[in-house]
């Protein structure tokens, strides 16, 4: 060990905790202002880095690539996991032609407009429109999140799948076309091949690993409740390394393992959505801090004029074309054509995707990750900063309750007979101003606590509902349905 350790170790410890920190405690800004969070955390890695006041040296391409997806990993995980398959069921057809069609579309677009406007060869005009072709809906989410706002059930669930299914086209079509460039040869129909490949490689066995992973964690049991976090992380890892190695994509196989995990009733089940919540929001900040230490602002001049009429160009043009063309024929209604064609956010995946080319040594591969990363970052101001105002303009805003300031929560590692479900009481609830004892719970279930504001009640017989409160109600999984009627919750369309 050299000799002067600790003090290095020490100082990069200290140098991550401070721009961890920094970067949660700016999120706070996001909603305040309608910017992505993500795009704050990018802006604060270029301030730590060597053009700006940090003066942190930081020009490994390999090491960003390698964090951006294993982050990317655990972000699509975690986004499968919350991803109910209800919803997967109503919004699947029009959300995997956005994710195929409509990622193919927005390359094609953006490439001929690079070619046209600024005379790029057309390989690496349609590389760089697939770098950019792939969507990001938690961009969007988190700054809903930060207004208030949630979307409609159809048009969000739609957002969300796209997002997490849209990524290995943009993979598959940004590795074909930089192999092509670093080559020197045209792309021809290899590329439709590998597509097709990929896809039923990756989902063929993200399905297999998902099947085995729920029966895995749903039998095991396990002495430490820590353990199964380790084990759904492992699983993770594995959906996306082995059909990886087969050529398959792995982001697909990663997302489908989450949904089928997510669906099911696991040992640890509340311990692990949290777990793998706090992994997702830890990748997704440390990814975008060395993604800003990577850029040098002062070669982002240099590039300003393409990247900002590209930007445009995607945001006004090709990304809205596209959404047009493939939910047509699901018929949309035109505000959430529109919506969806307008909030198509951009994220760290163009970024990562961006270091391919500069990995294989293409011709004019920094170029593209300067230009990539200036469309990333003005596509996090224009559209992102009105997500908020036109999701009401279009009136897509679901009238979902605020959630409690108290959460009520079972944590076992046995599966057990029961599960507790919260209740919001609206105003046009027939249950407000009724006493506990006059609502008729099935046999088996009970009223375990109400959250009044900042108040917790305990409930008992005598014990009024009132409008604004939320009931968190022990049950069985088949009483669930009457429990729904009886307090009035209905679900947005």
């Amino acid at each position: 060990m050299p000799s002067t350790e600790p003090l290095p170790t020490a100082f990069l410890l200290l140098l991550s905790g401070v721009l961890l920190a920094l970067s949660v405690l700016f999120s706070r800004a996001s909603g305040r202002f309608g910017i992505p969070v993500a795009l704050l955390f990018l802006v604060i890695g270029m301030v730590a880095g060597s053009d700006g006041p940090g003066g942190i040296a930081f020009e490994d391409y390999g090491f960003s690539f390698r964090l951006g997806t294993v982050a990317l990993v655990l972000i699509l995980f975690d986004g499968g996991l919350n991803t109910p398959l209800s919803a997967v069921r109503s919004a699947i057809r029009p959300a995997a032609v956005l994710a195929t069609l409509g990622v193919v579309a927005t390359a094609v677009l953006v490439g001929v407009a690079a070619h046209l406007l600024f005379r790029f060869p057309w390989t690496e005009s349609l590389l760089l429109g697939a770098i950019v072709s792939s969507t990001d809906a938690a961009a969007v989410f988190s700054v809903l999140r930060g207004s208030g706002l949630h979307l409609k059930r159809r048009v969000g669930t739609t957002l969300e799948l796209e997002s997490g299914l849209n990524d290995p086209m943009a993979v598959i079509l940004t590795v074909a076309l930089t192999h092509s460039l670093a080559k020197g040869e045209n792309p021809g129909w290899e590329l439709a091949l590998e597509a097709v490949v990929q896809m039923v490689v990756g989902g063929g066995m993200g399905l297999a690993i998902g099947w085995a992973g729920r029966l895995l964690v749903k039998r095991l049991r396990l002495q430490a409740a820590g353990l199964y976090p380790v084990l759904t992380l492992a699983l993770a890892f594995i959906a996306f390394g082995l059909p990886t190695l087969f050529h398959g994509s792995g982001f697909l196989s990663v997302y489908a393992v989450g949904v089928l995990l997510g669906n099911e009733t696991l040992r640890y089940r509340t311990g692990l959505l949290r777990v793998h919540d706090a992994l997702a929001w830890l990748s997704q900040v440390a990814m975008f801090l060395v993604l800003g230490l990577l850029v040098f602002p002062g070669e982002l001049l240099g590039v300003a004029g393409v990247g900002l009429v590209l930007s445009l160009f995607l945001a006004f043009i090709a990304r809205p074309l596209a959404v047009m063309l493939c939910l047509l024929p699901f018929r949309f209604p035109a505000g959430e054509i529109v919506y969806t064609g307008w909030v198509g956010l951009r994220g760290a995946v163009p970024i990562i995707l961006a270091t391919f080319p500069v990995l294989a040594g293409a011709p004019g591969a920094k170029n593209l990750f300067n230009i990539v990363f200036f469309i990333v970052v003005v596509n996090g101001l224009i559209p992102g900063a009105t997500v908020p105002w036109v999701t009401r303009k279009l009136g897509l805003a679901a009238n979902v309750p605020a959630a409690p300031p108290a959460v009520l929560e079972i944590a076992s590692t046995q599966l057990l007979n029961g599960e507790l479900s919260a209740f919001y009481i609206n105003t046009a609830s027939a249950s407000v101003g009724a006493r506990i004892s006059e609502l008729p719970f099935p046999p088996g279930s009970a009223a375990m606590l109400i959250v009044r504001g900042l108040e917790l009640v305990a409930p008992k017989g005598d014990t009024l509902l009132q409008a604004g409160d939320h009931v968190y109600v022990f049950s069985h999984s088949e009483d669930l349905p009457f429990l729904r009627l009886m307090f009035g919750q209905q679900e947005d369309e």
